[in-house]
């Protein structure tokens, strides 16, 4: 397998300047699903190689599972340089399947938590679930169907304009399935640490995409911009929203996100590029993508290569 088997553990860092830049120079709808995209594909590629490298590190275990033949030294030696490699990888492994397993069990558990703490007002027809508590929050729950949550404190805080931008926001977030890319960008973070910048802006430019949908669906930009740094210095998050859902005021860049709101709409094209720089992020985030794949489909093939032989021996 060679250096191919390497490769895609350290390429996810050719992906850095794409996650910085995109954010500042693409529209967030655009940057969400290519940042996603290719974090996505890396820390896959990520894995399948860790997983391939552990297969050989299981070689001379007792027990193991893989032919006898494997064992051969003939076989043995057509891969010299991973066996120590593979040994180490059967931890790194077990830690990634442990923390993206811990990072979908908690994300259920809690969406399952805050569903049940909806049932009380499941009778009621409307899309947005007001809930009496004096901390000020708002965040959207996804489901079938989804809902708005809002407490009346958040309500208070803001003006009959604002609270139209608030649930413009986060019904955004719902039909945009954006919890889907939050997930899948988190467990592309525990998949491989290089990527969580990746997972950063993805944060970021949700909340950017669901603030732009709000200032078109209410026609105001400046009233979004408002509701937005108000809510901020009120809210708390909610004890049934999980930090994995989207949230109005969540913790986070909210002076930059006023600021984009109070300039033009950002223009949605992807090409020609804003500037020299996203272009050359983007070169270099895509070759990075394709030559992680690629590496991890041409490790593939040798190990299955290998495994063939030594079966026939």
């Amino acid at each position: 397998m060679g250096v191919f088997v390497y490769l895609p553990l350290v390429l996810p860092l050719t992906a850095l300047p794409i996650a910085r830049l995109a954010e500042q120079h693409l529209h967030p709808r655009s940057a969400t699903r290519l940042l996603a995209a290719v974090g996505t594909t890396l820390a896959l590629c990520s894995t399948v190689c860790l997983a391939l490298l552990m297969v050989v590190g299981t070689a001379q275990l007792p027990g193991n599972p893989l032919p006898d033949g494997w064992a051969d030294p003939e076989v043995r030696a057509a891969v010299p340089y991973e066996e120590k490699a593979g040994i180490v990888a059967i931890g790194v492994l077990a830690a990634v399947v442990v923390a993206c397993g811990s990072a979908v069990h908690r994300h259920v558990r809690q969406r399952i938590r805050a569903t049940r703490a909806l049932q009380s007002l499941q009778e009621q027809p409307s899309a947005v679930a007001v809930l009496p508590d004096p901390e000020p929050y708002a965040y959207a729950l996804p489901g079938a169907p989804g809902r708005v949550v809002v407490s009346t404190a958040m309500m208070e805080c803001l003006t009959a304009r604002e609270r139209r931008a608030l649930v413009a926001h986060e019904q955004a977030h719902l039909a945009a399935r954006h919890h889907r890319y939050l997930l899948a960008t988190q467990l592309a973070a525990r998949a491989n640490p290089f990527l969580l910048p990746l997972r950063t802006a993805v944060a970021y430019s949700t909340e950017r995409w669901a603030d732009e949908e709000a200032a078109q669906a209410i026609g105001d930009r400046r009233a979004v911009a408002g509701a937005v740094g108000k809510a901020a210095l009120f809210a708390h998050r909610s004890p049934t929203a999980p930090p994995a859902f989207a949230a109005f005021a969540a913790v986070g860049p909210i002076p930059r996100r006023v600021a984009a709101l109070l300039e033009p709409v950002p223009p949605t094209r992807l090409w020609p590029p804003s500037s020299a720089h996203v272009a050359w992020a983007g070169l270099v985030a895509t070759v990075g993508t394709m030559v992680s794949a690629l590496s991890s489909l041409n490790a593939t093939v040798t190990l299955v290569r290998i495994l063939h032989e030594a079966t026939l021996l």
